[in-house]
């Protein structure tokens, strides 16, 4: 194993890549990057030749550095048998001058070839796990479909109408204070969101999760190793940034959780083969996609509230640990009464850090079109490499990467539209309370 050098970081240590295993595997890198269809795809294929090359290049690099050290470790031993005093007009101190001269040479040529392997490898995207699709996704599982015969649109059902005419969402005002997709979320409509929150976070402690309110800014360093840079319709810029600071409002508790264990060991064993966290916090998406249906009310904002599950799981668990994610967000929306399909996402869809991701998407009768409202990935050992996070193999004592998940627990501004849009009755002019929420708004049972 090779680890090459990478020098701009601040907090974290650097990424240690395995090589040979990257030389390996390089077909299947090559046709990760294809099949994801990056934006510098084509310039990052082209360079995965060379790596075999830069690979043996750094392998005889060492070996002449090496060889150098050693031979000049002799002369300067004889020197001091000899008695020699330094700066003496002598071949042997020539020669080790030579010597210096040489090994600055080589470790100059070292430190290029590494950084340039370095700058390669953080390019990279994760393998792809082999059920992936390419470019469409696959419904594996329906989510309470018994209750639709047929999914129609209904205007009538649209949820930007329903809550301001009911008082619970204020975007007009929200558009003068701090500009296009912001709201306000009023009376009822905040208790709502609140309700979900604690549902959420109760439902997931019950799931062994232990709960946390993490920062809403990280350092640029950690959302990069994050492998934070979702796609956007129109390839807008995904975070805020703090002008000058090296830092940003977080998209997602995703990164300021991975963060806990950052340049730390995991304490993971057979016994305890996954570590669960669920955080709440304010989220912050600078994109928010061209004006438009698409976008309209709550569906995509710039700040919302959100709740996100993350595990550290044994390499040998974390497909189980994936399955068992999904399965609690099934659970999730199935509780709340919702119709959703569960999508087994395509390579295309893919985020760099994503080894096999699941979406799942709800029926909105107002949009007319069904809208993802959450997402769970196995992220392998992507992000851990980037944030130095460990665990000691029990088996060989020795220290390993752990593989990282993460998934959403509740996105509010998506579940509320949903319940808004499924659950209201132009007769009574009501929104129906899913049961399961009742106990969180005050036994109160319709809007």
């Amino acid at each position: 194993m090779i680890f090459v050098r990478f020098y701009s970081r601040v907090f974290l240590k650097p990424a240690k890549f395995d090589l040979k295993a990257i030389i390996r595997d390089l077909e299947l890198y090559r046709g990760s990057v294809e099949r994801r269809q990056l934006v510098n795809g084509a310039k990052v294929v082209s360079r995965l030749d060379e790596l075999g090359s830069q690979y043996e290049g750094i392998r005889e690099l060492n070996r002449k550095i090496a060889d150098v050290q050693g031979a000049r470790k002799v002369i300067e031993s004889k020197i001091r048998d000899s008695g020699r005093r330094p700066g003496a007009k002598d071949d042997l101190f020539e020669t080790v001058r030579s010597m210096k001269e040489q090994f600055n040479e080589y470790n100059g040529q070292l430190g290029e070839v590494e950084d340039d392997v370095q700058s390669l490898c953080m390019q990279l995207p994760n393998l792809i796990h082999p059920s992936v699709p390419d470019e469409e996704p696959i419904v594996e599982k329906w989510i309470n479909k018994d209750k639709y015969d047929e999914f129609i649109a209904d205007e009538s059902k649209d949820h930007v109408k329903i809550m301001q005419s009911k008082d619970l969402l204020d975007l007009s005002t929200a558009a003068n204070v701090s500009g296009n997709s912001w709201y306000y979320l009023m009376n009822d409509g905040a208790q709502l969101e609140t309700a979900l929150v604690s549902y959420a976070l109760d439902l997931a402690e019950k799931s062994g999760f232990r709960r946390c309110i993490p920062p809403s800014i990280a350092r640029k360093e950690m959302i990069d190793a994050c492998g934070f840079a979702p796609r956007d319709m129109n390839n807008e810029k995904q975070i805020y940034e703090i002008e000058n600071q090296g830092l940003g409002l977080t998209a997602t508790a995703e990164i300021t959780l991975a963060g806990l264990y950052a340049n730390k060991v995991v304490d993971l064993d057979a016994n305890e083969k996954v570590k669960k966290v669920v955080g709440v916090s304010r989220s912050y998406r600078a994109e928010a996609g061209a004006r438009g249906k698409d976008t309209k009310g709550l569906y995509r904002v710039h700040e919302f509230t959100k709740v996100e599950l993350f595990c550290w799981s044994l390499p040998s668990s974390s497909e189980q640990v994936l399955n068992e994610l999904r399965d609690f967000q099934i659970r999730l929306i199935g509780s709340l009464g919702l119709c959703a399909q569960v999508l087994n996402m395509p390579a295309n869809d893919l985020g760099n850090p994503a080894y096999k991701k699941y979406d799942i998407e709800v029926w909105m009768p107002g949009r007319g079109k069904f809208g993802e409202v959450s997402s769970t990935s196995n992220c392998t050992d992507f992000q851990s490499r980037r944030l130095g996070t460990k665990f000691r193999n029990p088996e060989t004592s020795k220290l390993e990467y752990v593989h990282t998940l993460n998934g959403t627990a509740m996105a509010i501004p998506r579940i509320i539209l949903a319940i808004v849009e499924n659950f209201y009755d132009p007769a009574t002019n009501k929104i129906a309370i899913p049961q399961a929420l009742v106990p969180y708004m005050n036994g109160k049972q319709y809007i």
